[in-house]
């Protein structure tokens, strides 16, 4: 076959493969070869779907919600939403002011399709969740990243943000909690972003919320729009079921916002895939207006193995972890392993190279920081049982104490 007809689109064929799902790849080809692998790379809970909820899905089916719905989503899981962001976010909003898509993914890659043109810039916090840079390339923008590391906790700074805006500037991404590293903003942090956004008319906001309910130690969840009211009207806040109610595989992402932004993301979902699963907006709704007792439990479990995991990693030689506020990753420095051996022989060269090792030589899988932004870092998602845990970092003790 010719090099023409195999000619990709240049944003794509330009646009790196997600670093999370090459590690994912690389356990499975471990596993099918007879490797007892345990995987801490996937940024997904561990707990089943609550059972209101897939009762809710096995209804739909026999009450034959099996076929297509509005592109935007059913109006009553419009309403779920808008009643979601009213009485949990402080957030006006009414059933139109909302947009159901199939997964979160898909709310933040339309918003950013339907507003970005070529030359048009998005400011990017590093460390960042692995997907954001290549969803602003494929959609025709530049990534402006803004490195954030340990000294700030990992957070944008109203003074780094005010560096980064320029007249290009479409859109700023703010991720609380943070995927990789568990960083939460405060209100007082967002106000003073807010002081910083609110003279810069031209950028929009996408708040990316999808971790709010796994936030530790009693601390409250606070979102943009939220905290400043005047930012509302340029403000996108996206959130789903998939982490609140262990739904990652249900692909369901909601978002509220300014309506001509939602009605520019309706048209381009409704020539994209139109709307999303009947069957699991049905099981949506049941999440969002049921019991939100799960909410509670599965918060109080990510706390203790948030607990065991920074205690166990500040334990092992060569690896510092600060305690994150929120989430379920913990984002471990690997300094004290860079330039030395792998007790396989491995010139740990770099973080990834930590994260190679670590899969070969131990048996334990992590992503390495640098495919979020920042390295050298491993990213460790905890959620697994306590029993893979613990045995996870007694792996990772021994192959750090063994690096020469």
């Amino acid at each position: 076959m010719s090099n023409d007809i195999q000619r990709l689109n240049q944003r794509l064929a330009s646009a790196r493969p997600s670093a999370t799902y090459r590690i994912m790849d690389r356990v499975a080809e471990r596993r099918a070869q007879g490797a007892q692998i345990i995987s801490l790379c996937a940024g997904e809970p561990d707990f089943d779907t609550p059972e209101h909820v897939r009762q809710a899905a096995i209804q739909a089916i026999e009450s034959g919600h099996t076929r297509y719905t509005q592109v935007a989503g059913v109006r009553s899981l419009r309403e779920a939403v808008a009643a979601k962001f009213r009485d949990e976010n402080g957030l006006e909003a009414g059933w139109q002011d909302s947009i159901v898509s199939n997964g979160g993914k898909q709310v933040i890659y339309n918003a950013l399709a339907a507003t970005l043109n070529d030359g048009d810039q998005v400011v990017v916090p590093a460390p960042y969740w692995v997907s954001y840079p290549e969803m602003v390339q494929l959609c025709g923008g530049t990534p402006n990243i803004v490195t954030c590391d340990a000294a700030s906790g990992f957070k944008l700074t109203p003074a780094a943000l005010a560096a980064a805006i320029n007249p290009r500037t479409r859109w700023l991404i703010l991720n609380s909690p943070s995927n990789p590293t568990g960083a939460v903003y405060s209100r007082d942090e967002l106000q003073a972003l807010a002081k910083v956004l609110l003279a810069q008319p031209q950028v929009l906001i996408l708040a990316d919320d999808i971790y709010e309910h796994l936030i530790f130690d009693d601390q409250p969840f606070h979102t943009l729009a939220q905290v400043e009211p005047r930012l509302a009207a340029r403000t996108l806040t996206m959130n789903g079921v998939s982490k609140a109610y262990a739904m990652t595989g249900w692909r369901i992402g909601f978002a509220t916002g300014p309506r001509w932004l939602l009605d520019a993301m309706e048209k381009l979902q409704g020539q994209q895939t139109s709307g999303a699963s009947a069957i699991s907006q049905q099981a949506a709704l049941a999440a969002l207006s049921g019991p939100k007792d799960f909410i509670r439990h599965s918060r109080s479990v990510f706390q203790r193995r948030r607990d065991l995991m920074v205690e166990l990693l500040n334990d092992t030689p060569g690896l510092h972890c600060a305690r994150p506020a929120g989430a379920f990753y913990a984002f471990a420095s690997c300094a004290g392993l860079i330039g030395r051996t792998s007790p396989g022989g491995r010139l740990l060269a770099s973080d990834e190279d930590v994260a190679h090792a670590l899969l070969d030589e131990a048996d334990v899988a992590v992503v390495h920081g640098s495919a979020f932004g920042l390295g050298p870092y491993i990213r460790i998602a905890y959620a697994l049982d306590d029993r893979s845990l613990r045995q996870a970092c007694e792996a990772i003790h021994r192959f750090c104490s063994a690096v020469t």
